[in-house]
């Protein structure tokens, strides 16, 4: 009798998950994997015909106008692969919260026992995953018109995980602030498209008045995409050390805002 009044009166135990929940945060990243990859036309595929297309159009128009036209598609092809990571590791993350929200699964994420940190790495790592995949397919792909080649590895992983990772988190940023889905087109359309284009994707920098190449300094996705060239070229418009440590302080400064917005439950648990 005493066994049995100890165990009807006893409290439930906590799971003890230890300071990280590893099933978890697997499990949320996962997840956010296999979501894009259901619809890998989409995802993948697409990405690859728009790169190639944007590849096609500058050479026919543009590389019998110029003294050298395999340096210029040289110069190009990491530009194109930046581009669709920038692209698909902001759309990834936001469009994944935003279809949450509208469809009220949001609540399946934040139940769990998941810590805003683990919600943020699910969310991001997802997202930068995606990136990543199109950043290798897209590569490939170009290799058609010019081998992709790294002399500098190290660039090349530093500059590409950077913007997946960069991106991914704009992305759930701009995913919970957005409360429908034309706010995350503003985002797109106002925000990530001109400072994509605006960043030396097609040209370099020296061929702008001198005011536009002091303004196109402040935008950092212009040394992602100069450090991610280098990684190729060897050539660089921008002091590549700067550009080293301004990414790694934006991306720090990046995840405490994700991290202080999920904290706060701002738009998503109100």
């Amino acid at each position: 009798m005493s066994d049995t009044h100890h165990t009807e009166n006893s409290a439930p135990m906590a799971r003890q998950l230890g300071p990280i929940n590893w099933m978890g945060l697997a499990t949320l990243y996962k997840k956010e994997v296999k979501r894009f990859m259901r619809v890998a036309p989409q995802t993948l595929l697409a990405p690859i015909i728009s790169n190639l297309l944007y590849m096609t159009v500058f050479v026919l128009a543009f590389s019998a106008l110029r003294p050298d036209p395999e340096a210029f598609m040289a110069f190009l092809a990491p530009g194109l692969v930046m581009l669709g990571i920038l692209n698909n590791a902001a759309a990834n993350s936001s469009s994944s919260i935003m279809t949450g929200k509208m469809m009220g699964s949001i609540t399946d994420v934040l139940m769990p026992p998941l810590s805003h940190t683990e919600l943020a790495l699910g969310w991001i790592g997802g997202a930068a995953t995606r990136g990543v995949l199109v950043a290798i397919v897209t590569g490939l792909a170009l290799s058609i018109f010019t081998p992709l080649i790294p002399m500098h590895f190290w660039a090349v992983l530093y500059f590409g995980l950077s913007a997946a990772l960069m991106m991914a988190m704009i992305g759930v940023l701009s995913g919970i602030w957005a409360e429908k889905f034309d706010q995350l087109a503003v985002v797109n359309q106002f925000i990530i498209l001109p400072l994509s284009f605006l960043s030396g994707t097609f040209y370099r920098i020296d061929v702008l008045p001198p005011i536009f190449q002091t303004l196109i300094q402040g935008n950092p996705l212009f040394y992602l995409i100069d450090g991610f060239r280098y990684g190729f070229t060897g050539q660089t418009d921008a002091n590549l050390l700067f550009g080293v440590v301004f990414i790694a302080v934006l991306n720090i400064g990046l995840f405490m805002a994700v991290w202080l917005v999920l904290r706060a439950g701002w738009r998503i648990k109100s």
